[in-house]
């Protein structure tokens, strides 16, 4: 099923990842989940983060993370897996990290809990996960075969979650069609203005020497200039990779048509302006995510 024109469908995309990634990437934020972690075993944040985000794909070899995460440096990943798994195990950081995520949208979204918006919203996001496919998608293919959780915020935050990682398979994909590797994806988004280095280099594990190396490189393929300012190379090649990154999570809003789509983000723009507004993702952030 096809809706709106081809720029519209691409821009609807980039809109619904906005106002859909508030409700997952709190668990990011939410001193919920930082508790949560260390009561499971883990130590510390970052091994926190990786150990949850990567559970569900059970203790792989670190390689298989890498490879997945893409724009963290891999020494960043590699202090904390595989050692996280001699504390834990990837179930119980499974189960954990939905018990924090529960935690904190209660916490956040107050008196909306339990609303008929959310249950509404909740089967709309579902629904347009059975638009996507697990073919070529290996992050997003090993996080649909979790079972859903019964309530329906949960519902919601499980398809959130679902559908930014469908979004960030592809985008990974389109950073590699392109020859930008994961600091120069950093540099890239600096340079448009969409993140600050300051908050993007402790996030990401990349060092000021390899960030020179990155500019240095970007330099060379015109995508900076001599000044580390971009060019209207980088910018047209930044615009390229966006686009299709945008074309790439077409599917789940193809499958929900444009009534339903549109439905689904009036009902959660209000919960993830709530979430902002109280403060469960911070602004600036480290995924370069606007208002919504």
């Amino acid at each position: 099923m096809h809706f709106m024109n081809d720029q519209s469908q691409l821009s609807f995309a980039r809109t619904a990842w906005s106002t859909l990634e508030p409700c997952h990437a709190l668990i990011y934020f939410a001193p919920e989940a930082r508790q949560a972690y260390t009561q499971a075993g883990l130590k510390g944040y970052w091994m926190g983060y990786f150990a949850s985000r990567s559970a569900p794909l059970g203790a792989v070899p670190v390689e298989v993370v890498t490879a997945t995460f893409y724009n963290f440096h891999p020494r960043m990943i590699g202090r904390a897996l595989p050692d996280a798994w001699s504390f834990s195990t990837p179930e119980r950081v499974i189960q954990v990290r939905l018990s924090a995520a529960d935690a904190a949208l209660r916490r956040l979204l107050g008196e909306r809990m339990g609303s008929q918006e959310v249950a509404e919203a909740a089967e709309l996001a579902r629904e347009a996960t059975r638009g996507c496919s697990v073919v070529g998608r290996a992050l997003y293919a090993t996080y649909a075969a979790l079972p859903w959780p019964q309530e329906s915020h949960l519902v919601l935050w499980h398809a959130a979650t679902l559908l930014r990682e469908f979004r960030g398979d592809g985008h990974v994909a389109a950073l590699l069609g392109e020859g930008i590797d994961g600091c120069e994806a950093h540099v890239l988004q600096v340079g448009m203005g969409n993140v600050t280095k300051e908050v993007i280099l402790p996030s990401r594990g990349w060092n000021e020497e390899e960030w020179q190396a990155a500019i240095q490189s970007m330099q060379r393929k015109g995508l900076l200039d001599n000044e580390g300012q971009i060019t209207v190379s980088g910018k047209t090649l930044h615009s390229e990779i966006e686009k299709r990154t945008d074309f790439l999570a077409l599917p789940p809003w193809q499958h929900l048509g444009e009534e339903r789509s549109k439905r689904l983000l009036e009902l959660v723009r209000p919960l993830s302006i709530s979430i902002i507004e109280q403060g469960g993702i911070p602004m600036p952030n480290p995924m370069g995510l606007p208002r919504p």
